[in-house]
């Protein structure tokens, strides 16, 4: 790319998109096509196609999806599906017909089958079965990097697919409702920590903020306001799965390192002229994963939560063990910079700058 390419972030809002955006202009790209949703409906085919045809991008960063952590993915499953098929096809099809030169499609690590060999590798790809509680999202996100190598196959497109691990950082969602395990537990955290400090307008300013509390937390956050009970945080599941993460301002920069690979070793990765069982896929991680029980301990400690942890076993736990084999990304040269306990730092101070 170059410093004067005219490039499309669609989701730029978001916790990726936000990240992609501060990546590329500290590195000194300036032309940037944004939307956000109330301009342009991506689930709208008329009109994803017409912003195409007029702004013609050159680069596309397709980081726009519907996302959510467990509860959300089992409660809203037909949204997770539809809108992220919708979505993905929309931009890809239209960034084919108005001749996009590179087209960045980000997934997730949920793609890999549920009790896919451990570190998952790009070729396990749809070797096993998929995790059930986010299996919608999934497989949209499967049959997108499946539009990419079909039409690198047969229009010479240069479409890549990266799979990040699960990230964390800048601009997260904070909603209890729908959000990913670590904004999940900054927050749980916080409002534990307020509610020690006896602190029941500083909660209702944060709920205000962030969205709804649910109501058996805000019953124990008032109790514990009271003196009624002993600060403690329920952390869901068992705490033995173990996962790894990934700080979003790493991710973004791995993107952009892709992106920006010379022709001779980005085309190889296309599947051009294979159709094979290798997807033109990158994972993205760190390589090293923890459990949710020291991803808590971590996180308390963080925030400066003192309390009791409880984890409710009635809740599920989800996949067991979720680790990115990132040897294919290291061998081009790239490597994860931020610490696990100063990316939460840095996660942390944001969640506070929302708060003013």
């Amino acid at each position: 790319m170059n410093l004067e390419s005219k490039i499309y972030i669609a989701g730029h809002r978001g916790l990726v998109g936000s990240s992609l955006m501060r990546n590329l202009r500290a590195k000194g790209y300036t032309n940037f096509l944004t939307r956000t949703h109330a301009e342009l409906d991506l689930t709208d085919q008329a009109a994803v196609e017409a912003f195409f045809e007029q702004e013609k991008p050159d680069y596309v960063f397709l980081a726009a999806a519907k996302v959510g952590g467990i509860h959300a993915n089992n409660s809203y499953p037909a949204e997770f599906i539809r809108d992220n098929l919708a979505i993905q096809t929309n931009i890809i099809h239209a960034a084919y017909k108005n001749d996009v030169k590179r087209l960045l499609f980000l997934g997730s690590s949920c793609i890999y089958p549920r009790l896919a060999p451990q570190p998952m590798k790009e070729e396990h790809l749809l070797t096993s079965e998929l995790e059930p509680t986010n299996r919608p999202y999934a497989l949209a996100k499967i049959a997108g990097i499946e539009m990419c190598w079909a039409y690198n196959r047969q229009y010479r497109t240069q479409y890549l697919a990266v799979m990040p691990t699960n990230l964390y950082g800048p601009g997260d969602n904070y909603n209890l409702m729908n959000s990913h395990v670590i904004p999940a537990m900054i927050r749980k955290f916080h409002l534990a920590k307020l509610a020690a400090e006896r602190n029941w307008a500083a909660i209702e300013q944060d709920e205000a903020k962030n969205g709804p509390i649910p109501q058996d937390l805000k019953d124990r956050l008032l109790a514990t306001c009271n003196l009624q009970l002993e600060p403690a945080v329920s952390v869901w599941g068992t705490g033995t799965p173990k996962r790894e993460f990934l700080y979003s301002d790493d991710m973004a920069d791995a993107c952009v390192y892709l992106m920006n690979l010379p022709d001779d070793k980005f085309v190889p990765l296309l599947g051009q002229d294979r159709n094979d069982g290798l997807a033109p896929l990158v994972n993205i991680g760190v390589g090293h994963d923890l459990s949710i029980r020291e991803l808590a301990e971590t996180v308390a400690a963080t925030v400066g939560y003192q309390g009791k942890l409880e984890f409710d076993a009635s809740k599920p736990d989800g996949t067991p063990r979720k680790l990115m084999d990132v040897g294919r990304l290291n061998a081009m040269g790239w490597e994860a910079k931020t610490g696990m306990r100063s990316g939460l730092e840095s996660a942390y101070r944001d969640f506070l700058s929302t708060q003013g």
